[in-house]
């Protein structure tokens, strides 16, 4: 898999995760605060504190998600062809 691309997907689903109603509604759950130490996260100067949240099982399918948007959304031009709305809703 090409590098650039392999980084612009991981990238963009990174950006996805960072603004997901589900990640917001994590912090908001746990008030922002590690369920770990209780650290709570703080944005005043001098006392920045940050916060991540993190998938309990883990992300065992991550490099399947990626090689199938590779493979299968950004293909081969080859694989590609341009539709109308209306052809395009037959497909």
């Amino acid at each position: 898999m090409e590098r650039t691309k392999r980084f612009r997907i991981t990238n963009d689903l990174r950006k996805l995760w960072m603004w997901s109603p589900e990640r917001r509604e994590a912090l908001k759950r746990d008030n922002y605060t590690c369920c770990k130490c209780g650290v709570k996260q703080c944005k005043a100067k001098g006392k920045e504190q940050s916060v991540v949240v993190h998938h309990k099982d883990g992300i065992h399918v991550w490099d399947k998600v990626v090689k199938l948007i590779y493979d299968e959304i950004l293909c081969d031009v080859d694989k590609l062809e341009t539709l109308c709305p209306e052809c395009h809703e037959k497909e």
